[in-house]
């Protein structure tokens, strides 16, 4: 009897299949061509808005151009956490290495304080009990939230 409201797949010719649950649309999303991470992409009942689909599909492409800046800023979060010398905190000289000690938890699409706004989620050696969302809006780097949640 419930199958009557749950929306049917929908299946996008680059992303996959899209599975609406939780009040998004749900898949996974390969980034540098080996590591799939899980997706989510706002929309409606029916389908995925076209605008977050389309955004969605661009992030394996730009990533790349946004690591620079999203470096700078994960490595400014984590000056505090070395500044403060305890033993969990691992030995980062530079905002390039602290890609050894992030990973990509999800990618997330979605109108967040407004605007559809691609949403990197990325769990950090230095602080275990976060997740911290680089917001990007225009290709652009909007805020490093230090606590999000997983959608």
């Amino acid at each position: 009897m419930f199958n009557l409201f749950r929306s049917a797949p929908f299946v996008d010719e680059r992303l996959g299949e899209l599975r609406r649950s939780r009040g998004g649309w749900r898949g996974t999303l390969v980034l540098d061509g080996t590591v799939s991470v899980p997706l989510v992409v706002s929309g409606s009942r029916r389908a995925p808005h076209p605008e977050a689909l389309r955004m969605a599909r661009a992030v394996p492409s730009e990533l790349p151009a946004w690591r620079p800046v999203i470096e700078r800023a994960l490595f400014e979060h984590y000056t505090p956490y070395a500044e403060a010398a305890t033993a969990d905190v691992p030995a980062i000289r530079e905002p390039a290495s602290v890609w050894a000690h992030t990973r990509v938890d999800y990618v997330q699409v979605a109108p967040l304080d407004g605007p559809l706004t691609v949403e990197i989620g990325y769990r950090v050696a230095w602080d275990e009990e976060h997740t911290l969302g680089a917001r990007l809006r225009d290709g652009r780097l909007v805020e490093l939230n230090g606590s999000v949640l997983a959608p």
